[in-house]
């Protein structure tokens, strides 16, 4: 019985998109005589090229791509680079596995993709190397290069070097250092992770009275979340609203 109603419901959906978009109402006689076939065709011939242009369906149509063959994108990074050596398909190839959290490999791909940008480096490509020199527990030497990156760049960018020299500084045992980078980043950056971290700090620090409101702003952002993109940082979220109830059960206020 579910596949029967969810066949009419495509049916139905498509006669409905048929009239409203003036399609060719031969497709009519597909759909009535032959519901299952006729409705798949119009789906894949009329609506499905319609919707390649949304972002939605292209983030979605990604997603599913990286689910089942995480390692296309290096395969097909790895080809690029075979028939052309050049400096940007070799950040292709650095950006992939980074994506993966292949960082140890990625490092030095994103060293040789510089070497050959022959003076004009991007302050993009040396981030996104201090990113995965980070991620291996090179905090240091990270923490060196970010200090090397002049601030051009949009102020997106800018804000997620910020985040990055925090995340090193504290790394580093420098606390205070990257308390006044949360403090400075956490309003600009979209997402979340910049308040959970400096949160996480604060209380690390004994200020849990100014954790808990930056928690409680986590708390009231979230309500304006669907249960996909809460999805999409599962554990973030949990961690935020363990701790915050911990918090409140504390008698923090």
């Amino acid at each position: 019985m579910p596949v029967y109603l969810a066949i009419i419901a495509l049916q139905v959906a498509c006669v409905i998109h048929l009239v409203k978009t003036g399609r060719n109402q031969m497709w009519l006689t597909a759909l009535i005589f032959l519901p299952v076939v006729g409705a798949i065709a119009y789906f894949v011939v009329e609506v499905l090229p319609g919707m390649q242009g949304n972002r939605h369906v292209r983030t979605a149509k990604a997603n599913v791509i990286a689910a089942i063959d995480p390692e296309r994108e290096v395969r097909a990074a790895r080809d690029a680079l075979d028939l052309a050596d050049t400096a940007a398909n070799r950040m292709r190839l650095a950006d992939a596995l980074a994506a993966l959290g292949r960082h140890d490999e990625a490092i030095p791909i994103y060293r040789e993709a510089i070497d050959r940008t022959a003076g004009d480096i991007d302050p993009r490509t040396q981030g996104k190397l201090a990113a995965s020199l980070f991620e291996t527990g090179q905090g240091a030497e990270a923490l060196a290069l970010l200090d090397t990156i002049g601030s051009s760049g949009t102020q997106g960018e800018r804000d997620r070097m910020t985040m990055l020299r925090a995340r090193a500084l504290d790394h580093l045992g420098r606390k205070d250092e990257a308390l006044a980078l949360y403090e400075d980043v956490v309003t600009r950056l979209p997402g979340e992770e910049a308040r959970c971290r400096y949160a996480a700090l604060l209380i690390e620090r004994g200020w849990d009275r100014k954790a808990l409101k930056v928690l409680e702003e986590v708390e009231r952002r979230m309500r304006h979340l669907d249960r996909h993109q809460r999805a999409a940082e599962a554990g973030m979220y949990k961690w935020a609203m363990d701790t915050l109830r911990d918090l409140r059960a504390r008698g923090v206020a």
